[in-house]
């Protein structure tokens, strides 16, 4: 019977430290970056009010934010349970948060409705 050598390791060994990726891909993002903050910038450049305002800024936020967290923060490559580890709680925050607003516009209304003096 053959018996496990004493000295094998217990594990893979780790990847390479300093991991380089191609200076190509940074530059591409660097230029999203530039285009999305363009577009924010233009946002109020052209004065838009509104929902439709905060909403375009909103969204190029998260579109900025996305791509910095998945490129420089190296999101990208990291497996999928890590990435649904970081991404799923603050989605969950955002969909809570949702909620609220709309339990608040309601506890508004029913104490508009319910609670006058009635001599209004």
């Amino acid at each position: 019977m053959a018996q496990a050598s004493v000295h094998a390791p217990l594990h893979a060994p780790a990847q390479e430290e300093g991991q380089q990726h191609p200076v190509r891909t940074y530059l591409v993002v660097w230029g999203w970056l530039f285009v999305l903050s363009l577009f924010s910038y233009l946002v109020d450049f052209f004065h838009l009010q509104g929902l439709l305002r905060w909403g375009l800024i909103l969204l190029f936020m998260m579109l900025k934010a996305g791509l910095i967290v998945a490129v420089f923060m190296h999101m990208k490559w990291e497996r999928l349970a890590l990435a649904y580890a970081i991404l799923i709680p603050p989605l969950a925050v955002l969909v809570f948060a949702a909620l609220m607003v709309l339990e608040s516009d309601y506890t508004l209304f029913m104490r508009q409705s319910f609670l006058t003096d009635g001599s209004g």
